[in-house]
């Protein structure tokens, strides 16, 4: 089955749906969405999205506190290029009808981690909830985006895959894998925007949806395109200790407003021991890494946060959907603290782009959390993200739309073949390998490394992927067979990348290699 567009976007949260957004202005554009279009990153985004909004704040501001928090490996030209263009996302996101919290005629701002000043506009602790409602529906009503849910992609289609050979790497869309009808459809399209998010499932514990696999970087990767800094993995410090809830975000902004941190067996407010000028307010690495030697050093199963001594009606007005939430489960956060453990949040590293979305292959541009564009270097600044998501978003489709009268039409797309495999008889195998997979990665390859644990994850990876490969070569792919085989590419990606940085800079903390070298350089990974 054979379908053709002139643009496909792999991702239907805040990267993929700008992208598609512009786009569609002039072009026919196809958006997949591996399950439903709201189950990606963004709609899980709590925060909000910075901004220089206040007369008091600089762009200067922004880009500084930036580059501190990335720990030099930023790059420069990237962060200026998406800091100056973000008041006008927000005027575009205001058009849409986000409904961001005001003071009267102004935006309310509110404060993060790592920012001197207030420059968080926020949708109170829902903001990613709103922005992809808006997204969405401005999609859905236009009559130039298609929408197709439950598709798992599979692989990039390259001129390996055209009826007359080519290797030139040239992307021509996606194979994937339609959830509905079980059959694997070729998507056809001159360009291909990848916006498939992060890998943060790569680990035991993480704050990141169910679908974030790590697809777009290893399916970029497999098809030939350069990662970079994937050992760059941001663990939230503040993720919610629940035997019940798993992978309940606690946002940054409670301590931005005020959330202290406790060690519930000493009561000690232990930040000033690790960062004594900014405190709680320090960048998510070192709030990160504190969060876990308290636990680790003291025994603990969990630190406490806690933000009631602030008045009541202050708390439950600026965290409605936290407060809401806590109470079913038992606490009461305006009266009592909320126990914290840190998780994996963020993948800072992904598939090599420019400023303009462009990947090494010809033919695919790239946008968000699958992405290294420079923005966020060595760990990422709290609420960055999303609006990297829509300038990178504009520029794919800017850089589309000014270059596709050189696309050219598509060749002929040999189908998916299917002859040679069988439906699988020991789903187990992808059951096991997948919790293998995790666990080994959150034990060895987590908030403090060591070259020996390293080493261990990169064994078990080599015989894991022997195993995964033969599975995948004889039985029918499915969306946990895809995953599984993105998840183990990912956490090889990431391995390698970690034992080529000597040295300890932002998120990647090696004991072997304490100190941090004097020149930052990105680990460029080169299939």
């Amino acid at each position: 089955m054979k379908e053709a567009h002139d643009v496909l976007v792999i991702g239907s949260g805040a990267a993929g749906l700008t992208a598609a957004l512009a786009l569609a202005e002039s072009r026919k554009v196809l958006v997949l969405a591996k399950g439903q279009l709201t189950s990606g990153s963004t709609a899980w985004a709590q925060g909000g999205i910075a901004a220089v909004l206040d007369t008091g704040d600089t762009f200067e501001n922004h880009i500084r506190d930036t580059m501190v928090a990335g720990a030099g490996l930023n790059d420069l030209e990237t962060v200026e290029f998406v800091i100056e263009r973000a008041p006008a996302a927000i005027d575009r996101l205001c058009d849409l009808g986000v409904p961001f919290n005001r003071e009267e005629d102004d935006l309310h701002l509110t404060r993060e981690g790592g920012h001197s000043h207030r420059r968080i506009v926020h949708v109170n602790d829902a903001t990613g909830w709103a922005v992809q409602a808006a997204l969405l529906k401005a999609a859905e009503e236009n009559p130039n985006i298609t929408l197709l849910p439950n598709q798992s992609c599979i692989d990039l289609v390259t001129g390996r895959n055209q009826k007359e050979y080519s290797g030139s790497g040239r992307v021509w869309g996606a194979y994937a894998l339609d959830a509905e009808s079980g059959k694997v459809v070729t998507h056809v399209a001159r360009a291909t925007v990848m916006a498939a998010g992060g890998a943060g499932r790569v680990y035991l514990f993480s704050t990141a949806p169910r679908g974030a696999t790590g697809d777009g970087i290893a399916m970029a990767w497999r098809a030939g395109a350069r990662v970079s800094n994937m050992e760059m993995m941001q663990f939230h410090p503040t993720c919610l200790y629940n035997l019940e809830v798993k992978n309940f975000l606690i946002t940054e902004a409670v301590r931005g407003e005020g959330g202290r941190l406790y060690n519930p067996a000493t009561g000690e407010r232990y930040m000033a021991s690790y960062d004594a000028e900014r405190m709680e307010l320090a960048p998510r690495d070192i709030v990160a890494r504190a969060n876990d030697d308290q636990i680790k050093r003291h025994g603990l199963d969990y630190v406490h946060l806690d933000i009631s001594h602030q008045p009541p009606e202050f708390v439950r007005q600026h965290f409605p959907t936290i407060h809401e939430k806590l109470l079913g489960l038992g606490i009461d956060m305006t009266e009592e603290p909320i126990p914290v453990v840190p998780a994996q949040h963020y993948t800072c590293g992904g598939i090599k782009i420019g400023l303009d979305a462009k990947t090494d292959l010809p033919g695919l541009w790239a946008a968000g959390e699958c992405t290294e564009s420079g923005l966020h270097g060595a760990n990422r600044l709290a609420s960055n993200s999303l609006l990297e998501c829509f300038v990178f978003g504009e520029a794919a489709a800017k850089d589309i739309l000014e270059c596709w009268d050189q696309l050219g039409d598509p060749p002929e797309i040999l189908p998916w073949d299917e002859s040679r495999v069988t439906d699988s008889d020991e789903e187990v195998v992808i059951k096991q390998n997948w919790t293998e997979i995790r666990r080994f990665m959150w034990n060895y390859v987590g908030i403090v490394r060591t070259t020996k644990r390293l080493e261990r994850a990169a064994h078990r990876i080599r015989m894991l992927r022997e195993e995964v490969e033969d599975y995948y070569g004889h039985f029918r792919v499915t969306t946990d067979l895809i995953e599984l085989r993105n998840l183990l590419e990912c956490a090889g990606l990431i391995v390698n990348s970690a034992l080529k940085r000597r040295e300890s800079r932002g998120l990647h903390f090696i004991l072997d290699f304490p100190e941090t070298d004097p020149v930052a350089r990105d680990t460029l990974l080169i299939p």
